[in-house]
């Protein structure tokens, strides 16, 4: 399998203030490695794309993307791939990639989004993806405003289809998590996971392709060690991929 990942990277620009004195520091950083290896450990080709990277290159038509089995976006807002550097600084006019990828999952393409910050409906609802066409191949609605449930105290997903492909293979009992995005799954869908009283993984189809929403972190902050390390965390991803690929 070929597969995109887009998203999964972040800087960090801070402020130290000493007394009188201070000064800044900046640091770039990805979240993608344990995912990356996972896929890579399963025999896949990743094409990485960090957030900054993505915003630049990611495909804009159906037919690029069709050189993939499945696309996976991971943290990235909707208006990196809306906003391409040429038109929010020199007003050109592109494709927009989201309907690109929309027009993907309906022709046959595999599409996974992960939560985070910048996933679903994001914090503070700035990734926004209800509102954008991408809306329409998610097997989940998206809820208005911030989605996030935050849960430093952990919480533990619970399987919900434990015939589902995706899970074939994967321990039932799952690590707890310190987080995720709340979504609604469509009708048709197939909840996989819940957690609390929420959907935590659903799969579904559209038109004749696939796609799954994964409300927790395939990393940290959400995504705590616990899951990282965990034995399902391979079999999981790779299952995923390959289901909505197809394979």
């Amino acid at each position: 399998m070929r597969v995109l990942l887009a998203g999964e990277s972040w800087v960090t620009h801070m402020i130290h203030v000493k007394g009188f004195d201070s000064f800044t520091t900046s640091k770039y950083e990805e979240g993608a490695a344990w995912l990356l290896k996972a896929l890579q450990g399963a025999g896949m080709e990743v094409d990485y794309q960090p957030s900054h990277v993505a915003q630049d290159h990611f495909p804009f038509t159906a037919e690029e993307l069709q050189r993939y089995d499945a696309v996976i976006l991971s943290d990235i807002g909707s208006n990196t791939l809306l906003l391409h550097n040429d038109t929010f600084g020199k007003s050109a006019r592109l494709p927009n990639r989201l309907e690109a990828l929309r027009g993907y999952v309906e022709a046959g393409g595999g599409l996974v989004m992960i939560g985070g910050y910048m996933s679903f409906s994001g914090i503070d609802g700035k990734a926004r993806y209800g509102e954008t066409p991408l809306a329409a191949a998610l097997p989940v609605e998206c809820l208005p405003g911030d989605d996030r449930r935050e849960v430093p105290q952990g919480i533990t997903p619970r399987v919900a289809a434990p015939e589902h492909p995706v899970l074939t293979g994967v321990p039932e009992k799952w690590p707890h998590f310190l987080g995720y995005n709340r979504f609604r799954a469509k009708g048709g869908a197939t909840v996989l996971l819940t957690i609390g009283d929420d959907p935590f993984a659903v799969a579904g189809t559209y038109g004749r392709g696939r796609s799954l929403a994964f409300a927790g972190d395939c990393a940290p902050h959400w995504g705590p060690p616990e899951f990282l390390n965990w034995p399902g965390y391979n079999a999981f991803w790779a299952n995923a991929l390959r289901w909505v690929g197809g394979k």
